[in-house]
């Protein structure tokens, strides 16, 4: 084998540490066609949760070819009312694609302006980088998309979970002042994350 055929690839081995921009690749000797395919096909189970949505990943650490390739993506299933609530990938740009469904897409930018609409299958969207957003299907039945990103790793901060489900947790103080409602509130809100 040339020395410089294994340049095409990096699949990741998942088994190293993470290195700067990504898992050290594993032997090309060791690779091997399956790990360049991924399935998406399978429906995710959506009512696990009031939020009835569910995530299939393909990014680096579910598929390691994508590894140093600065792609992933997701297929995302929605129950009749799901929400993908409103989250940010720190590390990627976001599109995707309506497969089944009517689901509304919005996000918010750096000045808080607020943009949205409501999509059906063949339509596509697109998040900026870092901005806040969300899905939710507002359809009568199932909803499906497939997001794409330009990130092998993307990242998502949920808010909601980030805010107050943290540990350690938050301080109230820092919350109640920064939502400005009082400190009962905030241990409600709490008590639903758990923190």
């Amino acid at each position: 084998m040339h020395p410089y055929q294994s340049m095409d690839f990096c699949v990741a081995d998942l088994n190293a540490a993470i290195s700067i921009n990504g898992f050290p690749c594993k032997p090309a000797s060791k690779v091997s066609a399956n790990d360049f395919f991924f399935d998406l096909s399978k429906e995710g189970v959506t009512n696990t949760s009031n939020l009835n949505f569910s995530i299939t990943s393909a990014n680096v650490l579910t598929f390691p070819a994508v590894n140093t390739l600065g792609i992933a993506m997701n297929r995302v299933d929605y129950g009749p009312g799901g929400l993908n609530p409103p989250h940010s990938h720190p590390r990627a740009s976001e599109s995707g694609v309506i497969i089944k469904g009517r689901v509304l897409v919005g996000f918010v930018t750096t000045q808080n302006v607020y943009y949205s609409k409501v999509l059906k299958p063949g339509e596509i969207f697109v998040i900026p980088r870092g901005l806040v957003h969300f899905q939710k299907n507002v359809g009568k039945g199932k909803a499906l998309a497939y997001t794409s990103f330009n990130s092998h790793l993307p990242g998502a901060v949920i808010l909601a979970n980030t805010i107050f489900g943290s540990q350690p947790s938050m301080p109230n103080e820092v919350l109640t002042q920064a939502f400005r409602v009082e400190d009962s509130v905030i241990n409600t809100i709490k008590s639903k994350f758990g923190s």
